[in-house]
């Protein structure tokens, strides 16, 4: 078997693996003691790692084992309009990427849409879902557990919001697969992602229920709310923030500022829209994964939730001297307070959006959906004019300046 050649011989890796520090894990000190002692193991300098403006006592509770930081840059994208229910006026939207020509393209469409007159947003639902499994001898138990269910709701939410001061429990949905039984429970986790918060609350209501009721046994977690992947489930469904943004886009202003017409635009739009289907996507968009990764790094979102939060549809429809354009968000998850939402550069992120702290979350949905959507416009429209490979290769390649003259 080979073996790792930076431990060295007669070390125990296991053993070793993370130096003992105790109180001081999240001090000043702690991560210069861990990171000397990964140096001195594997050879690599961290100079850079070990440089960050984060207090180590603001981490815990967001990694282990810290180190010190990953310096991603942040640009800022805008002027855009959106005119939602709380999100209101002009924002300049902070991104955080590796990624050269993303936040040009996004700034494109935002300054499209904001001469336009601005970005309509709304969110509709909120919601976040957690689906545990029980098992049965047979279907006609699972079904009749479905029936139990709702005659005990009352007490099955009681149960569940034990645990928490702000989830609360809005419905369950029983459904039956054999002699297993899935159980859809929905929460309003206020401005908090609320994966942890409502992971807690159901397994305390779980335990209740085997407590309570015949359960052979349980899981609990199916896989049927789709956490962190995209599916169909969440696209249907929904998970977390339900948001939609549209506009209305002249096509002179089309031509004037993207480059091509409202009718090539909505051409890319319906020959992709066949791409997709034939692909067996789920859902249908340029690069809503692009927008919402650099947002979410820039804001202390949980990055990971793009996979389900990118499960959204673009929708472009052609109007009398213009098109319509919109972008519909079924599972964006998202908070305002909590998680990495407290450290010290995404809060600033957030502050910039006033989008920090309590009754802040939909505001802080309607301005990413109205964002995402200028970056579906310039997208398009850079296929359609032809200058999508010439853009990145203008503002995507990271090259010595001798080589500037070449290109």
């Amino acid at each position: 078997m080979e073996t790792n050649s930076t431990v060295k011989s007669g070390d125990d890796p296991v053993r070793e693996l993370v130096p003992r520090l105790g109180k001081k894990a999240y001090q000043h000190q702690g991560l210069a003691r861990r990171r000397a002692w990964l140096q001195e193991r594997t050879g690599v300098r961290l100079e850079h790692v070990g440089l960050s403006s984060i207090d180590p006592g603001s981490m815990r509770g967001n990694i282990e084992n810290p180190i010190g930081a990953a310096q991603i840059p942040i640009g800022v994208a805008g002027p855009l309009m959106v005119r939602g229910e709380q999100a209101r006026g002009t924002f300049y939207v902070p991104m955080a990427t590796t990624e050269g020509a993303l936040i040009r393209s996004y700034e494109r469409g935002m300054v499209t849409l904001t001469r336009a007159g601005g970005v309509e947003a709304v969110v509709t639902a909120s919601q976040n879902q957690i689906s545990p499994s029980f098992f049965f001898s047979s279907a006609v138990q699972a079904a009749a557990f479905g029936n139990w269910l709702q005659q005990n709701l009352d007490s099955i939410r009681q149960q569940a919001e034990e645990t928490t001061r702000h989830g609360k429990l809005l419905q369950l949905e029983c459904r039956v697969y054999g002699r297993q039984a899935i159980v859809n429970f929905g929460f309003d986790t206020g401005d908090a992602q609320g994966m942890n918060m409502i992971v807690k609350a159901t397994d305390h209501a779980c335990r209740w229920i085997a407590e309570h009721y015949p359960v052979e046994s349980l899981h609990l977690f199916s896989g049927m709310c789709s956490e962190k992947r995209a599916s169909g489930f969440v696209l249907s469904r929904g998970k977390g923030k339900w948001a939609t943004a549209n506009a209305l886009l002249p096509d002179s202003l089309v031509r004037a500022y993207l480059g091509c017409s409202a009718q090539q635009l909505y051409e890319v739009w319906h020959a992709t829209v066949v791409g997709h289907l034939a692909a067996h996507a789920v859902g249908y968009s340029g690069q809503l994964a692009n927008g919402l990764a650099a947002i979410f790094i820039a804001t202390g979102q949980d990055v990971a939730n793009v996979a389900n939060a990118s499960a959204g549809l673009t929708d472009f429809h052609l109007t009398q001297g213009g098109i319509r354009v919109s972008v519909t968000l079924p599972a964006l998850e998202i908070a305002t307070v909590g998680g990495g939402t407290g450290l010290a550069t995404q809060k600033e992120c957030l502050q910039l959006l006033d989008c920090l702290g309590s009754g802040k979350s939909t505001k802080l949905a309607e301005i990413i959906a109205a964002a995402l959507l200028g970056g579906e416009i310039s997208m398009g429209a850079a296929i359609a004019s032809g200058e999508f490979a010439t853009a990145h290769e203008r503002y995507g390649r990271n090259r010595p300046e001798e080589e500037e003259s070449k290109v």
